[in-house]
């Protein structure tokens, strides 16, 4: 539909905001050809405001920016948008494309509209990036930074157009999603002997680098709302999953309801209107941020605050053992399966960094990595404070995990074709020069909800641990580790679960899902059953209002498949047969369940469709990043004298390191070494 935006022509707060069809200029406030006033005013925007601010309990503007302020703020914006459609009887496509066009700036919004929000401002030049990546892009200064929501690759799908789930194409349920689980994602187990459990650790590291949503908890104990209660009083964003009461598996337990809530509302840039929106608490960019923060309220919590250094927990330090992380002792239940209430899980910059036992070992890597570097630093350079050398350590460590990431992940998830296609191949000399501040970093709803989802195929049943002459000599199951970090305090253990990773062999990149995440995700002691992960990504993406799997085929450009016999040029056959099991139509079919079930590109881990949306997000990530590791005036003289020390060594340096104590490692890290192993000594940067 044809609409324009008249905010300019039309200062008074009565005039037309946004043009409807069938209207003209003259006369903006008659009847359009479907019998809808002719335009929408910022009187009517401002009246719609002031209803939802009344629903959602908005009385004033918030003086700090919280997510859960703005939640309150996404959910008034979120109503707003509802009364709007409802009363000028708009379209989903009007909602998504043509009420964002409308100025709030010139409404009542703009008193609630938080400043880190707005973009008619200006950003100071720093040498060093904001902990919330604020103005690493000083002409769209909120891009990439934490806070805003998730960006769109396509129009959201909600079955009403603003924030109900989505639906099938007949506007009917989608299938329930522990059916879908059950059905198609079975654990039938095999191996892909070229990729280590490694591989799918850093997968999960970069993701949470990368993504965090806000999630739906009590401010006061950050504790999730229970959706699954006999009470009548139920959250606002209670979305639990029904469980059949002919599940195979929850039967046994005679549950017949799975906990989960919906994402928290977001606030787009401007508090515009439109669809529900989704809000990233890490920065875009790769930063480092789940060691440093997101903000620097917690970047200065981890800090030591003397020479450069971060906060560690000396806990063997008699025995000769190095640090682990601090203790989190601020809500401790917090993403944390505590065995007493004297036992803690771990601080870090992010807070699933206990939410399995390879993210606490990689964290722990990093943390120590972090302190080596600043020590060195400083015996090189007496004269720098503090600051100096936490800033340029931080620095040096962002570089680490973009060049890991480029050099090694990236190749081995993609391949060689598609990385040369998307110009994600690093230089091996000289500064990269490829900065565009016109590329918006921000990552989109798909890959977060979707296409970087792709790991949780990889996950095996148990978690290895090896000894430092690769032998393997015991294992836990995996969701006894969940949440459960506690092996760490055993001494020795973190040596043994990190050469595991190494070692251990990641399941193949398929349909199947491991039974540990399937039924027993998040598993209280007590209890003999968890959550479903299969299920949980399915109802995030439609409760996120991400289309189907052929809608992204399109935009990637290739042949949408809408015929069962169409989708077997793409899928497994049995894959596709339990699909027409259990959805109506090939365009119902969810992207994450047939984005992992696609045939691979050759020479890559993922099949077309997730490889287009995960190398168009990095390809991004680079090029929209001023603080690029390797871009001349960004890059000092230490973090120049690294890189050439990293592109020296292997791909794996800061890893390494963790393994400094071991005779010997694996030169690609994210390869299964198939018992060869390249010795070689490691003489650290």
């Amino acid at each position: 539909m044809w609409v324009t935006a008249l905010s300019q022509l039309f200062p008074d707060s009565r005039d037309c905001a946004l043009m409807l069809s069938g209207s003209s200029q003259a006369g903006f406030a008659g009847i359009d050809r479907a019998g809808r006033p002719g335009c929408i005013t910022y009187e009517a925007v401002n009246e719609a405001f002031l209803q939802a601010r009344a629903k959602v309990r908005l009385r004033h503007p918030h003086r700090s920016t919280t997510v859960f302020t703005l939640a309150q703020l996404g959910s008034a914006l979120q109503e707003t948008t509802r009364l709007l459609a409802d009363r000028f009887r708009l379209s989903s496509d009007d909602i998504a494309l043509d009420l964002p066009r409308i100025n709030t700036q010139r409404t009542d919004i703009a008193d609630f509209c938080p400043r880190s929000h707005r973009t008619d401002r200006r950003c100071d030049v720093t040498r060093y990036r904001r902990h919330d990546g604020d103005c690493n892009n000083l002409q769209h200064p909120t891009w990439g930074s934490a806070l805003l929501p998730f960006k769109r690759l396509l129009p959201p799908a909600y079955a009403d157009g603003v924030s109900e789930p989505r639906a099938n194409r007949e506007g009917f349920p989608l299938p329930n999603p522990r059916v879908v689980s059950a059905h198609v994602h079975r654990d039938e187990g095999p191996h892909d002997h070229a990729v280590s459990l490694m591989f799918a650790a850093w997968g999960q590291l970069m993701d949470h680098d990368l993504t965090f949503t806000a999630e739906t908890k009590d401010p006061s104990d950050l504790r999730e709302p229970n959706c699954c209660g006999s009470g009548r009083l139920r959250h606002p964003n209670c979305l639990p999953v029904s469980l059949p009461p002919d599940d195979r598996f929850y039967r046994l337990y005679k549950q017949t309801c799975m906990n989960m809530l919906r994402s928290l509302a977001g606030v787009s840039q401007d508090c515009l209107l439109g669809p529900r929106a989704q809000t990233n608490t890490a920065t875009a960019y790769i930063d480092g941020n789940f060691l440093y923060g997101s903000n620097v309220r917690l970047g200065d919590e981890l800090r030591l605050l003397k020479r450069g250094l971060m906060k560690v927990l000396p806990a063997f330090s008699d025995l000769g053992l190095k640090d682990l992380m601090p203790l989190k002792l601020q809500f401790p239940d917090d993403g944390c399966i505590r065995s007493s209430p004297d036992i803690y899980c771990f601080l870090a910059g992010d807070n699933r960094a206990n939410e399995n036992m390879a993210l606490a070992v990689l964290h722990t890597v990093f943390l120590r990595e972090h302190n080596r570097i600043a020590s060195e630093l400083g015996d090189i350079n007496p004269l720098w404070d503090d600051e100096k050398l936490y800033q340029e350590t931080r620095h040096i460590l962002a570089a680490t995990v973009q060049h890991i990431t480029y050099t090694e992940f990236l190749p081995m998830l993609l391949g060689k074709e598609t990385v040369e296609k998307y110009d994600l191949v690093p230089k091996s000399e000289g500064y990269w020069d490829g900065y565009d501040p016109n590329v918006d970093v921000t990552i989109p709803s798909a890959f977060v909800t979707a296409a970087f989802r792709f790991g949780h195929s990889l996950l095996p049943s148990v978690l290895e641990r090896w000894s430092p002459s690769h032998v393997r000599i015991g294992a836990q199951r995996l969701s006894e580790v969940l949440k459960r970090p506690l092996d760490l305090y055993k001494p020795g253990w973190y040596d043994q679960y990190l050469i595991g990773l190494v070692n251990q062999v990641a399941q193949a990149m398929d349909h199947g899902i491991t039974h540990e995440v399937t039924n027993h995700l998040f598993q209280q002691p007590s209890h003999r059953y968890g959550m479903d992960l299969a299920s949980l990504n399915l109802q995030r993406a439609r409760e996120h209002g991400v289309p189907g799997y052929n809608n992204y085929r399109h935009l990637c450009g290739l042949q949408p498949l809408r015929r069962w016999s169409d989708m077997l040029l793409a899928l497994p056959n049995e894959t596709v047969r339990r699909y027409q099991q259990v959805y109506e139509h090939p365009d119902d079919v969810d992207l994450w369940s047939a984005g992992i079930s696609e045939r691979p590109i050759p020479g890559s881990l993922v099949g077309p469709t997730f490889s287009c949306i995960i190398a168009q997000t990095f390809r991004n990530l680079r090029r929209g990043d001023r603080f690029w590791t390797i871009t001349g005036d960004q890059t000092s003289e230490a973090l120049s004298a690294a890189v050439r020390r990293k592109r020296q060594l292997a791909d794996c340096t800061s890893v390494c390191d963790g393994l400094a104590r071991l005779p010997h490692v694996g030169e690609k890290l994210t390869q299964n070494p198939e018992n060869e192993y390249n010795i070689h000594p490691y003489t650290g940067m």
